[in-house]
């Protein structure tokens, strides 16, 4: 079969490239997948880079999301059957004609859902729905969240906006202003702009943003932190900047702010599958109903995986890239 590897860690355009590797058998309580349409993520390329939170044994097939149809079934699985459409998050080997996932893992989607949101159901909106919980939240309060042109951003739009909870966005040039405004995300605030601070602030009123959402790091933590109000929260969720996150202590000390971190893998784990469960539940059922939508910019053949990658992090991007088997 085609799949992308990697033998050693690196800068994406280097070091994947497609190469053939045996059919993967499933074991007990597995199936095989035939992958149908896989996301570039951004934690994907930070373990191509070798900077993630773990790194897979080398050589390694990356890929951890995908929607697909089961091939086979292993020893021991009830509940699904050959040609079921399906979405598979958290694993690796999802680059590839075919990969093996838990029975567990695996999620049936309705075909109304297009294989654009399948293939993107799991990973982020099941941490952005997490992280919504997290939050803690009223309805009539305000978070802000940077780089909110992205998957991240947007689902955090659609699934606050259902609790009435207010966003602020963040974002970074005209393309991306404009973007987010077709969709109805209101506030966008250009943080190029020259007065973006004082409209950002006008926009959430007097008692200022009650979370803050990081995405980027580096000097742009310090302006979420900017906008707090008392005894708000500022979430590291990325670092998109490649830098640390830059904090004025003043300000956090004066504000009493709380300044935490969130990995989605290790939240998942530690909701425990009854509430994973039902918050997947909840967006499977969302995107049946076409409430949460999905879209992908370009899909590229697995033989142009470094192409792809290089599209994934380029400026100015609205939809996700990812990788087809077909």
């Amino acid at each position: 079969m085609r799949a992308v590897v990697i033998e050693e860690f690196g800068e994406p355009t280097g070091v994947l490239a497609a190469a053939e590797r045996p059919l993967p058998e499933p074991g007990p309580g597995q199936v095989r997948v035939a992958m149908i349409l896989a996301p570039i993520h951004n934690h994907d390329l930070a373990i191509v880079r070798g900077v993630y939170g773990y790194r897979p044994p080398l050589p390694a097939i990356p890929g951890t999301e995908a929607v697909g149809r089961v091939d086979a079934v292993g020893p021991e699985v009830t509940g699904l059957e050959v040609g079921q459409r399906v979405s598979v998050s958290g694993i690796q080997g999802a680059w590839a004609e075919y990969f093996l996932a838990d029975a567990a893992q695996v999620v049936p989607v309705p075909e109304a859902v297009s294989d654009e949101t399948a293939a993107q159901l799991l990973a982020m909106p099941l941490s952005a729905l997490m992280l919504l919980e997290d939050l803690d939240v009223r309805p009539g309060q305000w978070i802000a969240v940077n780089a909110a042109n992205g998957a991240v951003g947007r689902l955090l739009n659609v699934l606050a906006r259902q609790r009435g909870v207010h966003v602020l966005n963040l974002v970074r040039g005209p393309a991306s202003v404009r973007a987010l405004g077709e969709l109805g995300f209101e506030p966008v605030v250009d943080t190029e702009s020259a007065d973006w601070v004082a409209r950002a602030t006008e926009s959430v009123g007097g008692e200022g943003v009650a979370r803050a959402v990081d995405q980027v790091g580096g000097p742009a933590s310090n302006d979420l932190l900017t906008l707090l109000g008392p005894r708000g929260e500022l979430i590291s969720f990325g670092a998109l900047s490649g830098q640390p996150m830059s904090i004025n202590p003043g300000a956090m000390i004066f504000k009493q702010a709380v300044v935490k971190g969130f990995w989605g893998s290790k939240r998942a784990e530690e909701i425990g599958p009854e509430q994973r469960r039902k918050l997947i539940g909840e967006l499977v059922d969302a995107a049946a109903r076409g409430v949460l939508r999905l879209e992908v910019e370009s899909a590229y053949p697995l033989e142009s995986a470094a192409e792809a990658a290089a599209a994934s992090e380029r400026p100015g991007r609205n939809a996700k890239i990812a990788l087809t088997a077909k």
